[in-house]
């Protein structure tokens, strides 16, 4: 059974930097295209960043291109979102996804079986 942990949320001033990790485990991850999303309150899902696991292909959202960056460690099965220069609209719940079928809808939910149960990244201003 695939489950998806994240951690390394928290509460940060605007400017500052994060780092989540989100540990993989239950499958081998071939061939699946591993995913960020994140909610705030009131708001739909929204999609962050995505990486293929195999070649580390990777595509980030406008809002976030610039100042966040996706990547994964194949060995430790962990998949990271290093977030810099952080701003109070980026505040939400942070989830990790992992879905197959390549590139295709790598922004719509339905497209990812599994998630994880989400961190809370708080920026204040």
């Amino acid at each position: 059974q695939v489950q998806l942990v994240e951690s390394g949320g928290g509460l940060v001033q605007a400017g500052d930097s994060l780092r989540l990790s989100c540990a993989a485990s239950g499958g081998t991850f071939s061939s699946y295209i591993m995913s960020w999303f994140r909610q705030a309150p009131g708001n739909e899902r929204e999609f962050v960043a995505a990486i293929s696991w195999d070649a580390g292909s990777t595509y980030h959202a406008d809002s976030v291109k610039g100042r966040f960056t996706i990547s994964r460690d194949k060995a430790r099965k962990t998949v990271l979102l290093q977030m810099n220069g952080l701003k109070p609209e980026d505040t939400a719940v942070y989830y990790c996804a992992a879905g197959m079928g390549g590139w295709s809808n790598i922004q719509r939910s339905y497209k990812y079986a599994y998630w994880g149960q989400g961190t809370q990244v708080t920026v204040s201003s």
